[in-house]
């Protein structure tokens, strides 16, 4: 598409033309990108401004670029790469977008098992099998299928610890009092 139709179906699919703030992002968008093609990015020639109004003075341009002679509009090379060059906007090129950012939190929770088995529950067979158990009971009760579970280690190695039931005792009777 042309850079102006691929800013407008980012914008209508998604949420825009990729900006790209750091070397990591072209990175990321090399590794989305077929080899050896021009993809629109975000940045246009009006003081070259991302067209999502992000602030980001990240630059990857390609040595004598921009040149002003092509183009307002800035498509990366990832034949080479990632860098990039100013080209007229009615050129058809791929394009990236870039869609909301969705944010990740973090939860710690301590959950408490009845081993009946006698299992060693420190294998990491049997931990991984738990977790497995875990996510598919979570996603039985509609969590997202991103869900990324661990277990947090304690200070001597271990995620488990046998639960001495005389200290949980005597733990309860001070709460009831």
């Amino acid at each position: 598409m042309t850079w102006a139709k691929a800013q407008s179906y980012c914008r209508a699919h998604h949420t825009d033309l990729a900006s790209v703030r750091n070397v990591t992002e072209n990175q990321k968008i090399r590794a989305l990108t077929a080899v050896g093609h021009w993809t629109w990015i975000g940045l246009f020639r009006d003081s070259w401004k991302w067209s999502d109004g992000s602030n980001s003075s990240f630059r990857f341009w390609k040595n004598g670029q921009p040149d002003n002679k092509n183009g307002t509009c800035v498509a990366a090379d990832f034949s080479q790469s990632g860098t990039w060059e100013d080209w007229p906007c009615d050129m058809e090129r791929a394009f990236i977008c870039y869609g909301p950012v969705v944010s990740a939190s973090k939860k710690v929770m301590k959950v408490k098992f009845e081993n009946k088995k006698n299992l060693d529950l420190n294998d990491p067979a049997v931990m991984e099998a738990m977790l497995k158990q875990l996510k598919q009971k979570l996603r039985a009760q509609g969590l997202d299928d991103n869900i990324k579970l661990s277990w947090r280690k304690q200070a001597d190695g271990k995620v488990f610890h046998k639960e001495d039931k005389k200290t949980n005792k005597r733990r309860r009777k001070r709460e009831e009092l």
